[in-house]
Formats: structure tokens, sequence, C-alpha cells
């Protein structure tokens, strides 16, 4: 599973750790990402998304067809 979430568009952030001894060395900060299955009634099926808990938070606050309806305004395939 890619860390990308379709609703909210998060990704991977980078930087450096910074030792005790000040040497720096690259990483990153993967989202919070889950696989998660919704209802889409319009359809009469199920749909599954990687979304953030910020992408959850909008589902439940837009709802689930609105929120289809954006991410296929955006080009990508459900």
């Amino acid at each position: 599973m890619s860390a990308f979430c379709q609703v909210t568009g998060r990704k991977p952030s980078f930087g450096k750790s910074v030792s005790h001894s000040h040497r720096r060395t690259s990483r990153r900060w993967n989202p919070n990402i889950q696989r998660k299955t919704y209802y889409l009634a319009s359809e009469g099926r199920n749909i599954t998304l990687n979304v953030s808990p910020k992408g959850m938070k909008t589902i439940d606050k837009n709802g689930i067809e609105a929120v289809v309806a954006q991410i296929r305004a955006r080009g990508e395939k459900i």
C-alpha cells in the first residue's frame, strides 16, 4: 500500500534525522494511511480507499458520494 491519501492527497515528507553527535541522515515521515471500505449507495457497491484520519473526517463531514465525485473529478479511478 502506498503512503498516499486518496482524499486529501497527503504524501510522505522528507527531512533529516540528527544524532547526538549532530550527524545527519535522510529519513521520511509517512502519513497515517488506513485502508477503509465504504458503501457507495448510488452504485450499490463497496469501494476501498486509502485514507488518512483527516480524510476520514472529510468523508464523515461531506459524505462519501461528494468525496468520490471530487476524486473522480481529479481523474483518479475508483
